[in-house]
């Protein structure tokens, strides 16, 4: 009840022993509280937020221009809806070391356990299109030394993105997260890798865990989460799947109503009434203060 009864701190350290474990951890993307409380229910790992989701959702392509504040505010309600994990995409961290270092202070404010920062250039591009340009990689160094000396936490993990092996190629790109890893980098995530033998030569060339985006119509081909665990992967995320099924669902729905003029067509293709009270926890909150008893309807659907 009431979302998440553990601390952050708790919940960060948590991600870490995880991380250290010998299974891949599978974290899907959330676009709410609520669908991040389905992706707890299901069994998942953590729980990640992605920027192009939240762009997304705000209505606006994902080319730079949502702030720190929108993506922590978001964050936090993603955060404490649960007791899972949240990993965040900080984009290229809204500026330049101050700035960087403030954003993983909001972060850690929101009650998150971790955040990516990545090398492109500010405004970023979606990392699975084309057109993208890199900072340097001191620069990208720089970046990440102004996220460790602005984290407060220790256990809050703080992850380097290459989006290099697109424009500088793969040994470029395993170059630049090596780097990354000297800088203070916790993790790496390397961005639109194109087989299996690329993931494992990033294995091979860095010694902290290894995260591996799975996002739909990219340039990476959709491995099986066991598979990426014998490559050696330590993390893998869904960044878009939920939004996209649900937008489908949402569209064909729609579709519907408009051709039929009624939804009783598609009535069976929806969460139930009682399934939702279900998932929200409808029952604890009764149990809690008597004066919510009495909440369902006649018909549960």
């Amino acid at each position: 009840m009431l979302g998440t009864t553990t601390t952050a701190h708790q919940r960060r350290v948590a991600f870490r022993d995880a991380m250290a474990g010998d299974r891949i951890l599978q974290l899907p993307g959330a676009f709410n509280a609520l669908s991040a409380m389905l992706v707890a229910e299901q069994g998942f790992d953590g729980v990640y937020v992605s920027g192009a989701v939240l762009s997304a959702e705000l209505g606006l392509p994902d080319v730079g221009l949502t702030s720190a504040t929108e993506v922590a505010a978001r964050s936090a309600t993603i955060a404490r809806a649960t007791d899972l994990p949240t990993l965040v995409d900080a984009d290229t961290g809204w500026g330049g070391p101050a700035n960087v270092a403030r954003t993983v202070r909001s972060l850690e404010d929101a009650g998150v356990s971790g955040c990516h920062l990545e090398d492109q250039v500010d405004p970023k591009r979606c990392g699975h299109l084309s057109g993208k340009a890199l900072v340097s990689t001191e620069d990208m160094c720089t970046r990440i030394r102004a996220a460790v000396r602005g984290r407060t936490d220790d256990a809050f993990v703080l992850c380097a993105r290459t989006d290099a092996r697109a424009v500088e190629g793969l040994d470029a790109a395993i170059t630049r997260a090596r780097a990354y890893v000297d800088a203070g980098a916790d993790m790496v995530f390397a961005e639109a890798l194109t087989g299996e033998d690329e993931y494992g030569a990033f294995r091979d060339a860095v010694t902290v865990p290894l995260l591996a985006n799975m996002t739909e119509f990219g340039r990476s081909p959709l491995l099986p989460a066991a598979t990426l665990e014998k490559l050696g992967v330590d993390v893998v995320i869904y960044p878009v799947a939920l939004l996209r099924l649900a937008m489908g669902a949402a569209e064909a729905g729609l579709a519907e109503i408009r051709r039929t003029g009624t939804q009783s067509g598609v009535v069976d293709r929806m969460q139930t009434r009682s399934r939702l009270y279900e998932l929200l926890g409808y029952d604890e909150y009764a149990a809690f203060d008597a004066r919510l008893a009495g909440y369902q309807e006649e018909d549960p659907a």
